[in-house]
């Protein structure tokens, strides 16, 4: 091999990219467009104390459908502080309409999730040396939670550059990506259909029933299904409940 040719195989070698899978419809999707810009993807899910474990299982689906390079589950309990119906003995509110959904934050909540996430993601990042990190947030269907809010983002890129190794010594900057940001849910489910994005691998109920069925009631639910009524479709977890 000459030296040329060399040269060029280094230079094709896919950039690492760090997802955050939870296991839901949005993260799926976040994972599928990672994989087709080109990023060898880790993905990074998190056993934290929730009531909806079963998200984990569907999270290794996708990790495993959609080629993930390596899948971590790291586990850390945010039932220590409660706060939270995914997380306490608190009642998942269902039944809200849109007006409802669409002001305040509501009790599923988890106190600064997405920023203990994004910095484990960080973390491990760093380890692999890699310097994109994917996270499947939007402003729009988000049921008003203050962490999936372009400020936040912009936030934590900041936070990113400062409170690193490899930011400090200025030898690489990291990129916080989400895609999803401005995308309403029947956006998103049109973008993963068209990645390939196996829906029904997917979980999103907040509080599923026996073997994991979702209840089609509680917010997430309701705004997945509003997302596959916009396009004329059926979403396959919800058609799956008997």
């Amino acid at each position: 091999m000459t030296k040329k040719n060399f040269k060029l195989q280094i230079s094709a070698k896919p950039k690492k990219a760090i997802v955050l899978l939870s296991g839901g419809l949005d993260s799926a999707t976040t994972l599928a467009i990672a994989r087709q810009r080109g990023f060898d993807c880790y993905a990074l899910s998190f056993r934290y104390g929730q009531r909806h474990e079963g998200e984990l299982a569907a999270a290794r689906r996708i990790a495993r459908a959609l080629g993930a390079r390596e899948h971590k589950v790291a586990r850390i309990d945010l039932r220590t502080f409660g706060g939270s119906a995914l997380t306490a003995d608190i009642a998942v509110p269902k039944g809200r309409s849109t007006r409802q959904m669409g002001h305040g934050i509501p009790i599923t909540y988890v106190p600064a999730r997405n920023t203990i996430f994004l910095s484990f993601a960080l973390a491990w990042a760093e380890v692999l040396e890699a310097q994109d990190i994917f996270i499947g947030v939007n402003a729009l269907d988000y049921s008003g939670y203050p962490d999936c809010r372009p400020e936040f983002i912009r936030a934590f890129q900041r936070l990113a550059d400062r409170a690193t190794r490899t930011g400090v010594e200025g030898r690489a900057r990291f990129r916080i990506h989400a895609p999803l940001m401005k995308l309403d849910k029947a956006a998103i489910i049109r973008t993963g259909l068209r990645l390939g994005v196996d829906y029904a691998l997917t979980t999103s109920c907040y509080d599923p029933g026996p073997r994991g069925r979702p209840c089609g009631r509680c917010d997430a639910c309701q705004l997945r299904n509003k997302g596959f009524r916009a396009l004329g479709l059926t979403d396959p977890r919800l058609d799956a409940r008997g």
